[in-house]
């Protein structure tokens, strides 16, 4: 029998409670009261009324949770709240290795790990490195910028563009993409639409056809953005991409996929065309939150700022704090798979359990006053790439960019503070700023 929280579980599941920020004093007190919480899903933004799920809130039980995907399935349901919305697209987002469970998973992932091998990224530093240059020095002489439109989006796309070996011309496509698949709760985002059809490929405007053909329902809903329909355009730009690397490889992570000689065969097309949409969105997206959002944790805590700028070589340490107290991703789901018991509650096979890596960061049983911006914080057990099968796989590559864009900002934008006030995704998935107002001394 489910127990009825006496904290408001509510506002945890909507995402307009996410406006200001992940709501961490409700998660404190819900954690205090018990280490996971059934929460409801009411019918809020369009949605549908679903079943409800267990939130969990512990370090210890996030983690046991991501480490066992005999008990805890990303494939029965996928990795996100809301149920796909029907049989079709449940056997749809199943494809993609991110709702996958060993051993289906573990192919997949063994074909990838290779371009993301520690040699693999260091390859690729210099021209990170040269990057984080460029995009700094053009904003340096104007004194002040949009932190989130103006220096943080660049290099993910730059980056990803390179190692997928997509045209620079083309990359701001990625930037929509990822925008309309997490920010369709956020009317800013669900319409995106940056990319300069002047300047793209000959792919790049086929998939804007594409797009331009991807119409609304009676009810003017357009659709899910996590289906094949909704998203029509990128999966053609993806089947393009791979079809010409097939008659032409490079040195990219494309035509290493799709020449790869593996014993169970090599990547398919289509099994290709989902994992470019986990790169579009989960490479991009999620960098593209987590670099803001260290940001406004140092300006939010000035004295933590002037100690790293007066010692850069705590931008290591300070990169691990950053990860851990702003997590670009606030939860994952999974689904039981049996009836057990977890953190004393007793679960059913077939509900939803949804571990909160936020919540997991801020653990007072593991982090010594969790909410505390503290760059020399050691050691930090953070759970931001997660654990287990589904360990982040471009953990390294994401530091490798942080560390080169925030070198840059520290030596190069002096008396760095806000200029404005914040203005955060709409979502309860990703932990994201749309703008971050920012100046400094020139």
């Amino acid at each position: 029998m489910i127990e009825i929280s006496v904290v408001d579980t509510d506002t945890l599941f909507d995402p307009r409670t996410y406006k200001t920020g992940v709501p961490y004093d409700l998660i404190a007190e819900m954690r205090q009261e018990s280490a996971i919480h059934w929460v409801e899903e009411p019918a809020l933004l369009g949605w549908e009324k679903g079943p409800g799920f267990w939130a969990v809130l512990t370090h210890d039980l996030v983690n046991k949770v991501l480490r066992d995907p005999n008990n805890f399935s990303s494939y029965i349901g996928g990795t996100q709240i809301r149920d796909p919305s029907s049989a079709s697209m449940l056997s749809f987002v199943q494809r993609m290795m991110l709702n996958q469970d060993p051993p289906e998973h573990s192919r997949l992932r063994r074909l990838l790990v290779k371009s993301f091998t520690p040699r693999a990224v260091a390859r690729l530093e210099e021209n990170i490195k040269s990057s984080a240059f460029s995009i700094v020095a053009n904003v340096q002489k104007n004194a002040q910028a949009d932190f989130v439109t103006e220096i943080a989006t660049d290099l993910p796309l730059l980056t990803l563009a390179s190692i997928m070996g997509i045209p620079e011309e083309d990359r701001m496509l990625l930037y929509d993409w990822s925008n309309r698949v997490i920010g369709y709760q956020d009317d800013e985002y669900a319409a995106s639409d940056s990319f300069d059809p002047k300047k793209g490929t000959e792919m790049a405007k086929r998939a804007l056809k594409i797009r331009a053909g991807i119409k609304a329902d009676e009810s003017g809903r357009l659709p899910d953005p996590r289906s094949r329909e909704g998203l029509a355009d990128m999966y053609a730009y993806a089947s393009d991409l791979a079809n010409y690397r097939l008659s032409n490889p490079g040195e990219d992570i494309v035509s290493t996929l799709l020449n790869a000689d593996d014993d169970q065969g090599p990547i398919t097309v289509e099994e290709f065309e989902t994992m470019f949409f986990l790169f579009a969105v989960a490479g991009n997206e999620t960098l593209r939150n987590g670099i803001p959002g260290g940001l406004l944790a140092l300006l939010t805590h000035p004295e933590q700022l002037t100690q790293l700028v007066n010692d850069p070589s705590l931008l290591d340490g300070a990169i691990e704090e950053m990860l851990r107290y702003a997590p670009p991703v606030v939860h994952f789901r999974r689904t039981a798979t049996c009836d057990l018991e977890l953190g004393g509650r007793s679960v059913e096979a077939g509900e939803k359990i949804v571990v909160y890596h936020a919540a997991a960061n801020r653990d007072p049983k593991v982090f010594e006053n969790p909410d505390r911006f503290d760059i020399l914080r050691s050691p930090n057990d953070h759970l931001t790439f997660g654990a287990g099968p589904h360990f982040c796989l471009g953990s390294r590559l994401a530091r490798v960019q942080m560390r080169a864009l925030f070198q840059e900002i520290i030596t190069k934008l002096p008396n760095l503070e806000m200029a404005g006030e914040p203005e955060h995704l709409v979502s309860n998935f990703q932990n994201g700023l749309k703008h971050l107002p920012i100046r400094w001394s020139t």
